[in-house]
């Protein structure tokens, strides 16, 4: 219903991957690092997605920028290490939402605590594209928090952080806040949750 809504006011390029059937195993793993905790005063720092096709993440997929400044990173850079310096070079917003949508071409979005990530880039879909994004997603948190809720009453502070999920599945830890690195980790639990539930 929200597509009908902006069908006629949404760029070309978003209304063409509405139309876009959608395949179950075809997903996208995204992954942002932001100035702020809200779009409204903060930026994206840096995007990141890879692939997910079957049971493989394509690697060959992955994609990682740096955006150029709007403003300063401010304390986020203590999370990301990114720095208002390291930004320079870096791609404008347009380049990397294009190159996001050309990605995310017959996929579902898949991501890990992604409200976040979502608000992002809804935010700057309506700036470039004149409306939010709105494509399907799955969410890595919220499946593991709907299984672990059905056998406890409440979780433990850090229970759904992404490294403590992929912990209970065997997998690696990987550096944290590094937007490549989590797409990757989000698309390898993703996996292994769906090679559980069988």
């Amino acid at each position: 219903m929200q597509r009908f809504w902006f069908r006629r006011r949404a760029d070309p390029r978003l209304v063409t991957l509405w139309r876009k059937p959608l395949t179950s195993d075809a997903l996208l793993a995204v992954d942002l690092e932001t100035s702020s905790l809200s779009s409204d005063d903060g930026d994206i720092v840096s995007a990141a997605w890879v692939a997910i096709d079957g049971q493989e993440v394509v690697l060959s997929s992955a994609r990682h920028s740096v955006l150029r400044p709007n403003r300063s990173v401010g304390q986020s850079a203590q999370f990301h290490g990114i720095r208002d310096c390291d930004r320079g070079g870096g791609a404008t917003l347009e380049q990397v939402m294009s190159s996001f949508l050309e990605a995310a071409d017959g996929r579902r979005l898949l991501f890990h605590g992604g409200a976040l990530d979502r608000d992002f880039l809804n935010s700057a879909s309506r700036r470039l594209f004149n409306a939010p994004l709105l494509l399907p997603a799955i969410d890595t948190l919220e499946l593991e928090k709907t299984k672990l809720t059905r056998h406890q009453d409440s979780l433990e502070t850090g229970a759904l952080r992404l490294a403590t999920c992929r912990r209970r599945y065997g997998l690696p830890d990987y550096p944290a806040h590094h937007a490549l690195n989590d797409a990757i980790a989000t698309a390898e639990l993703y996996l292994a949750i769906a090679s559980r539930r069988g």
